[in-house]
């Protein structure tokens, strides 16, 4: 098996790649957070948030807090395992 193949196509965008990196190392983000530390728009966190949800490799939470809404965001057991797969193979390619 070759190591590209456990190249990830879900992590190929920077903001995915960006927002699986801050769930691994936080219990959890909220839209604001990865907003704030990716740089990106309302529209950008929303649609790629929405894209790591489909394949199930992070867990959308809405509450409200008073009368704010608050989206939490949560890397699954199968993102997190997928992710650390998608890194050992890049490390792998760059001969790490």
């Amino acid at each position: 098996m070759s190591i590209i193949n456990n190249i990830n196509k879900a992590f190929d965008h920077r903001i995915r790649l960006g927002i699986m990196s801050i769930l691994m190392v936080n219990d959890y983000a909220d839209f604001n957070m990865l907003k704030e530390l990716l740089g990106a728009t309302d529209g950008n966190i929303a649609s790629h948030t929405k894209a790591l949800e489909k394949v199930e490799y992070i867990k959308i939470e809405k509450q409200f807090i008073g009368r704010k809404p608050n989206t939490k965001y949560l890397a699954t057991k199968l993102g997190k395992i997928e992710f650390k797969k998608h890194i050992d193979a890049l490390e792998k390619l760059i001969g790490k």
